[in-house]
């Protein structure tokens, strides 16, 4: 057990790659909100310090919802919010007002309530194909990436964003990276789109296997029974007879990687991942 009822997990090998590793297992959605919030505000406060700026990539689901205690106290007024530049590693291929809109729900539950700055606000463009809003995304990014608004990778030419939050699904997918598919083997570009989603909707624009992997941090939350056996696949050494799920291989080249879970979401996991380092 480390601190405040969280199990900590440290350094760790997978397939002879050294993988820096955390779990925080939390008790409650509250405890885990917290912790979330604090650790996102740490990583700003860090990134403003170093870079004078904050690039995060958000995806969708119950993340944002367990994001909103950076909209109370202390971190609506503590957090450097003009300094954020927010991006998103995948999005569903709706319109900004639809229901399914990772932007949309991002807006509601989070962006209006803390003062960013519009222009900071890289959504993706939802008035053109997914080919064509994949293409235009990446030229976003890469304007950014000459202007140092976000790092460039030391090891590679992806782009660095200084975090990447995702979900994870009951399936182990991550941003719109699903088991099986051929959207995993996506290498060359930073940006990349799918039209046969397993999950609806079917069309999504999505960061690549290589951008998630170069980011500075990655953090990866999953909470419910529904996610422990996808855990269980993505944490827990599952030998080389499977495939990997997708959230099994985001594997910082030179970055962090953070699981958050609850209970329920580590409930498979092997007890010796709880509780060794």
């Amino acid at each position: 057990m480390g601190f405040d009822g969280v199990e900590l997990v440290g350094s760790m090998a997978l397939s002879g790659v050294r993988k820096d590793r955390e779990l925080r297992i939390h008790e409650s959605l509250d405890e885990l909100s917290t912790d979330l919030a604090d650790y996102i505000a740490e990583l700003s406060e860090a990134s403003v310090k170093e870079r004078g700026v904050f690039a995060i990539a958000l995806s969708g689901g119950s993340l944002i919802g367990l994001m909103g205690k950076l909209c109370e106290a202390p971190y609506n007024k503590t957090v450097d919010w003009a300094k954020w530049y927010i991006f998103w590693a995948d999005e569903r291929v709706v319109a900004k007002s639809h229901v399914d809109s990772n932007y949309k729900l991002a807006k509601d539950r989070l962006l209006s309530k803390v003062p960013i700055i519009p222009s900071h606000v890289h959504s993706i463009n939802d008035s053109v194909s997914a080919e064509e809003a994949t293409d235009d995304y990446e030229f976003v990014i890469r304007q950014l990436v000459k202007s140092r608004v976000i790092s460039v990778s030391d090891i590679s030419d992806c782009p660095k964003f200084d975090l990447i939050l995702l979900g994870m699904g009951p399936d182990g997918h991550v941003a719109s990276l699903f088991p099986n598919h051929s959207v995993l083997e996506k290498k060359d570009e930073w940006v990349t789109f799918i039209t046969d989603s397993p999950k609806s909707p079917p069309e999504r624009i999505t960061f690549t296997l290589p951008v998630i992997n170069s980011a500075s941090n990655v953090a990866i939350v999953a909470t419910g029974d529904s996610k422990a056996e996808a855990a269980h696949m993505a944490v827990d050494d599952m030998g080389s007879d499977l495939p990997p799920v997708p959230a099994a291989i985001v594997q910082p080249l030179k970055g962090k990687l953070v699981w958050f879970l609850d209970k329920a979401a580590a409930s498979k996991l092997d007890d010796g991942t709880q509780v060794s380092a």
